[in-house]
């Protein structure tokens, strides 16, 4: 028997009055989120639903979000985490794609989208008979007239149950992918993948009781769902939430709370680099830090030396993706780091690089990553011709293009569907990017490939400046010339005031190919 809920078991044991989730003026205790995970538990059970059976939730980072998702679990059923940003027609799919019998949604912030989008998805779905409307206090009711709310839900119900007695291979979690190539995909991920993954994630930089950790990512996405809401819960740190990003407010909670570890995107990072305001104190914040953990995609070089130069505190980066569970390397720190690498293979992960006939190829060159260990999933929910393809021989197949040094350090170099092809020659985005921003005057690049009559695809590069500063097309091409091969430069460069970003801070390249 193995339930992942057993971290969040063990911890209310051993230290039930400790703060689990601060949010605003909200504290709860360990023992009190573990007390609601049962009642929601003993209240799905009540409804009908049965070990395997799938459960959607959508919820922004609130204290509710651990308590139904440990719920879920010890009730022997498999959460299906939903982004908070779905419209309805999204809301259906998933609810659809997944089998989910029943659906718990926030009601969001004033005006409602998030729960008239749910409320809207919910009725489209064929089989998901219940909605439990996720309300700002227990006692309050629905704004809808005639939901069940989550109060609904806990009414009368104790705050002991069993916990099922499920397998070390039953599915805890079907996590959804991105879906920037096609339909967002669920891939299943058992008790065992994601209990070894957080026990990993562990090790790799040793949190223990007495840390505060931030939590500003969303629990939604597998990121922080194992690295922290796990990690924390099997460790008994103290976790405070915010539901959305905003440097000062992040760095104000660092500040208050004497937060010891974080953990974030590039795109947080480079937002913390950027904060020009004097309402917090850097140095006490710079103090406190313990640990900064950088993943969901590659940091820029210049990000990462500008970040810990300011703050005074090295940028652990790893990698990893839904699939993985999510860790698949790490800077480690008995090995050592090396700036602009994913690290090594974490304890039990093999990682190889190969090429197109599945060859690994030697040491500096190109190819994709692929990794097989505990951290793989079962495969994608009910998608056996995607699983076929992306799992072989017992290797997951991440898409991504990498090299391997003769440290046996991993980097990044692009995914294999944004390499741009150029004349016939292959140009990834990563290795312009971070040349682009390396100019004085660039805060923020992404390079796309757009479509040409000549060449096939042009390089197009979407920069955003630093503040008062300056540059011309013209001068940052012919900048980029001297940096770089010329087959490589963009061709056409377009100035924003922003990069479009998705729910967990990626750079949304997908919407900058639409503009």
């Amino acid at each position: 028997m193995l339930n992942l809920s057993v971290f969040l078991e063990n911890s209310a044991r051993r230290y039930p009055n400790k703060d689990a989730f601060i949010f605003n003026d909200t504290k709860v205790t360990y023992a009190q989120v573990n007390g609601a995970a049962n009642q929601i538990a003993n209240g799905l059970k009540s409804i009908g639903i049965k070990a395997g059976d799938k459960v959607a939730l959508s919820c922004l980072n609130l204290p509710y979000f651990p308590m139904i998702y440990y719920g879920i679990l010890k009730a022997g059923a498999v959460v299906v985490p939903l982004s908070v940003l779905l419209k309805k027609d999204e809301v259906a799919y998933h609810l659809n794609d997944s089998d989910a019998k029943a659906y718990f949604c926030f009601l969001g912030a004033p005006g409602l989208p998030m729960l008239e989008e749910g409320h809207a998805g919910f009725r489209m779905a064929e089989q998901c008979k219940d909605l439990f409307v996720i309300t700002a206090k227990p006692t309050d009711p629905s704004p809808i007239e005639g939901l069940k709310t989550l109060g609904m839900l806990m009414s009368d119900q104790s705050p002991v149950t069993e916990t099922a007695k499920t397998g070390a291979d039953d599915t805890a979690v079907i996590i959804y992918t991105s879906g920037t190539t096609g339909r967002p995909k669920g891939a299943e991920l058992s008790h065992s993948n994601l209990t070894l993954n957080a026990m990993v994630s562990n090790d790799l930089f040793h949190p223990t009781s007495e840390d505060n950790m931030l939590i500003v990512l969303p629990l939604f996405h597998i990121f922080a769902m194992t690295v922290l809401m796990n990690v924390g819960m099997y460790k008994g740190t103290t976790n405070v939430l915010l539901p959305r990003f905003d440097a000062e407010a992040v760095l104000g909670l660092m500040a208050k709370h004497k937060i010891t570890i974080f953990a974030g995107v590039p795109t947080m990072y480079w937002g913390l680099l950027n904060y020009q305001g004097d309402q917090v104190d850097m140095k006490t914040i710079s103090k406190q830090l313990r640990i900064c953990v950088s993943g969901g995609a590659s940091l820029p070089v210049k990000v990462l030396e500008d970040f810990e130069a300011k703050f005074n505190i090295e940028i652990l980066e790893g990698y990893g993706m839904s699939e993985g569970s999510p860790v698949v390397t790490f800077n480690q720190f008995d090995s050592g780091r090396k700036p602009g690498s994913i690290g090594t293979p974490v304890w039990g992960v093999e990682v190889m690089i190969v090429d197109e006939d599945g060859a690994e190829v030697p040491i500096g060159e190109k190819g994709e990553l692929i990794y097989r260990g505990h951290n793989v999933m079962k495969g994608y929910y009910n998608k056996p011709e995607a699983n076929a393809k992306t799992i072989r021989n017992g290797w997951l197949h991440s898409g991504d293009v990498a090299v391997k040094d003769e440290d046996g350090f991993f980097y990044i170099v692009d995914r294999t569907k944004d390499m741009i092809i150029r004349g016939g020659l292959n140009v990834y985005p990563r290795e312009v990017e971070d040349v682009i921003m390396k100019h004085e005057a660039v805060s923020l690049v992404a390079v796309i490939g757009i479509p040409d009559d000549q060449y096939g695809e042009e390089i197009k590069a979407c920069v955003v400046l630093k503040e008062g500063m300056s540059v011309t097309d013209i001068e940052l091409m012919a900048w980029t010339k001297e940096h770089i091969a010329a087959y490589k430069c963009p061709r056409v460069i377009q100035f924003l005031d922003a990069l479009p970003q998705s729910a967990t801070g990626k750079i949304l390249k997908k919407e900058l190919r639409k503009s």
